[in-house]
């Protein structure tokens, strides 16, 4: 699901804030009433992802600036391809062009890696999931960009989902008290999805004995 629109915003205006500052100093060696017009090309084929963060970086710089896309998020593009053209103010292309690219790129490459791995596991009935490893700031914009290549999101953050790891398994004594405690947590919390940890075949037993539904095997050779 992509963020909401102020996200987007609020992001965007941090990552603009990061990069010019009180200015771009190098911009201004442009006359103040120059145009320009410009192109996006993708470089390698890719998942494209990350428009909206794009358009906002130059919304928020100047209303000015028009963007024409030639391709949505979720397409797949090929090495050469016009994403999209620009046109505006000279010195805003100039100053905003690094960030709207981050987004764009990073974005960009989140789901194509996740096409990657959705791709390796088609027919099989598989699924592929993320997971929490995200850039700090961008966890919604990331966790959006992986449905663009095919993948799912597994929890959003710590407030979703109850992933019960070996240090809680460690602190709770067992496997069954950690579950245990753990389904009336989840009563209370509406029947929010529980899922364990375990590494090797003896804590899957455990987990499955006392009753567990969804387990992930925690770098483990079968």
């Amino acid at each position: 699901m992509k963020p909401p629109a102020e996200v987007i915003e609020r992001q965007v205006a941090e990552a603009l804030a990061e990069d010019i500052g009180g200015g771009d100093l190098t911009a201004a060696l442009i006359p103040a009433d120059a145009r320009a017009a410009a192109r996006v090309i993708a470089r390698e084929a890719a998942v494209l992802c990350g428009r909206d963060w794009f358009d906002a970086v130059f919304r928020q710089l100047d209303a000015e600036v028009t963007v024409t896309w030639e391709a949505a998020d979720g397409d797949a593009v090929s090495e050469d391809q016009t994403l999209c053209r620009l046109q505006g103010p000279a010195r805003v292309l100039l100053s905003g062009e690094r960030t709207a690219l981050n987004f764009l790129q990073t974005l960009s490459a989140t789901a194509s890696r996740a096409a990657r791995y959705v791709e390796a596991v088609a027919g099989t009935g598989a699924r592929i999931l993320d997971t929490r490893k995200t850039i700090p700031g961008l966890r919604l914009a990331q966790k959006y960009a992986v449905t663009c290549g095919g993948a799912s999101n597994h929890r959003i953050g710590l407030f979703d989902a109850i992933l019960i790891k070996e240090n809680h398994i460690a602190a709770a004594g067992s496997i069954e008290a950690a579950l245990a405690e753990a389904r009336r947590l989840a009563a209370d919390r509406g029947g929010v999805e529980i899922e364990i940890e375990v590494e090797d075949l003896a804590q899957l037993e455990a987990a499955l004995n006392a009753g567990a539904r969804r387990v992930l095997l925690d770098n483990f050779d079968l």
